[in-house]
């Protein structure tokens, strides 16, 4: 980009030194409309610069409010998600089985605690009074995965709608499992494409964002969270688009 700007700033600079050198050395008759001609040239591309500059600038603002929309979005996915784990002890496959999860569920509230029972084999072994350790775990109620969630909010119900870009859009979620140490370990990934965010966004620097490889960007062409090839449930947003795990 400032390649460009260099570039149309150099040509502005020699078109009025041609329009110098017009006043100087062409005939009287002919200067009024190449001077014309020099000028418009010379406004065309000021005004190319001045969108090098602000169309970028433009976008940025645009990319970074819809990121934080979907963003958003993505997070409610996964609270559900990693609520539909606890409880059921896998992900769930698609949208209308998390939302139903959500709308019916109920979380088990318990608690632990510590305490000591008769160690019958050591007792008997030894002929005297042997205890041994346990934890007792005390179910105290249930409190449903909605309320837990959303509060009083319907919004779970619409998690599979893209809030922002290309009307209509989904977000795309797949779940499974995967092998490590010899232990199924299942996993979910939720995404959806930088080009639907930002459908209706200069292309070219589209082109640009769904190249990013950067610290303080999202990497990749797709906004997600999860993964089907790790055991990862953190965002790849970074920080500054807020916490991402």
């Amino acid at each position: 980009m400032l390649t460009i700007i260099l570039v149309t700033v150099g040509v502005i600079l020699v078109t009025i030194g041609l329009v110098k050198l017009v006043d100087k050395f062409i005939p009287a008759k002919f200067k009024p409309i190449l001077n014309i001609l020099l000028w418009v040239l010379i406004a065309f591309l000021g005004y190319q610069t001045y969108m090098s500059i602000y169309e970028p600038i433009q976008f940025n603002k645009i990319k970074n409010k819809r990121y934080l929309q979907v963003i958003e979005s993505l997070k409610d996915i996964r609270d559900s998600q990693l609520a539909h784990k606890q409880v059921t002890g896998k992900f769930a496959r698609d949208f209308e089985s998390l939302i139903k999860f959500v709308d019916t569920a109920e979380f088990t509230i318990t608690q632990r605690r510590d305490s000591s029972v008769i160690d019958e084999e050591m007792t008997k072994r030894y002929g005297v009074d042997t205890f041994k350790d346990i934890v007792i775990i005390d179910t105290l109620g249930y409190v449903s995965v909605k309320d837990s969630l959303f509060k009083n909010s319907d919004s779970y119900k619409n998690m599979m709608n893209v809030p922002v870009g290309e009307p209509g859009a989904k977000f795309k979620m797949e779940a499974g499992v995967i092998e490590q140490s010899k232990l199924f370990i299942p996993v979910f990934e939720a995404s959806v494409k930088k080009n639907v965010i930002l459908y209706d966004q200069n292309k070219d620097l589209l082109v640009q964002e769904n190249q990013v490889v950067s610290v303080d960007g999202v990497n990749g062409d797709a906004l997600k969270v999860g993964s089907l090839e790790e055991v990862n449930t953190t965002g790849n947003w970074p920080k500054t688009y807020g916490a991402n795990e």
